[in-house]
């Protein structure tokens, strides 16, 4: 198993990319703490895993909330190897000036504020452990923004930004950091994400951009963090992959 007993956090992790992520990790041998601001959906999901999976009520914008995920890694698993900030949210697709202060600032605070807050908890339990892995889900719409996205665009740009810098201050403490840019997906967000009813019409416009054919997957992006989570990664740090079918090409 290509995580056997390793130790990882991940958030949003009730629904969509990130319950993927958090049960292809446990098939492949960690152990998890699945977080998210939804507690009923992520002790859903951990009632399927017994002892491997810990469910966490975690709103990741908050820095006692994100203070108390960390600190229960390493009280029931002692210690941690992997961090993947998965949790996001977005502001309905259309015009940039009809998006409210109270909704841009929690797009920040969960999109950006997160990694802050999840670093300053988590870096100094990886460099314990002698390194470890950070993933940042970020977007395409932080490489290649639509219009309609704008501020949610820019969070995922910070995102990536944030994901170099971080790779670059940490890799002397062995901590390698890395993004997933993901194409627009099959997930409870993408009725926002297209500012309107999810009909095979709406769909057409988006897939058309996509020369796959295809919107993304939750699996797909599980096998992109599996991937930067394994030791056989241990010489990338820095990166943003995009899980996109050539979106950005």
């Amino acid at each position: 198993m290509r995580l056997a007993e390793k130790v990882a956090i991940v958030t949003g992790a009730a629904s969509g990319f990130g319950r993927a992520i958090a049960e292809r990790f446990v098939l492949e041998g960690a152990r998890v703490i699945a977080a998210d601001i939804n507690g009923e959906g992520v002790r859903a999901l951990a009632s399927g895993y017994g002892e491997r999976m810990i469910p966490v009520q975690t709103d990741v914008s908050q820095k006692a909330d994100v203070d108390a995920m960390v600190r229960s890694a390493t009280e029931a698993f002692g210690g941690l190897d992997i961090v993947v900030n998965n949790a996001g949210v977005t502001h309905r697709n259309g015009p940039m000036l009809e998006v409210g202060e109270a909704e841009f600032d929690r797009i920040y605070a969960v999109n950006v504020k997160s990694i802050y807050l999840s670093a300053i908890a988590a870096v100094p339990k990886l460099e314990k452990r002698g390194g470890g892995s950070i993933i940042n889900v970020a977007s395409t719409a932080g490489v290649r923004p639509r219009p309609g996205l704008t501020w949610y665009n820019g969070s995922k740009g910070a995102a990536i930004t944030l994901t170099k810098s971080m790779a670059a201050e940490l890799a002397p403490k062995n901590i390698r950091v890395n993004a997933i840019n993901p194409v627009m997906g099959e997930t409870g967000l993408l009725t926002q994400f297209m500012g309107g009813p999810d009909t095979p019409e709406a769909r057409a416009k988006f897939i058309a951009g996509i020369p796959l054919g295809r919107l993304s997957r939750p699996h797909d992006i599980a096998n992109a963090a599996i991937f930067l989570a394994d030791p056989a990664s241990s010489f990338i740090t820095g990166v943003a992959i995009e899980v996109d079918g050539g979106r950005c090409v």
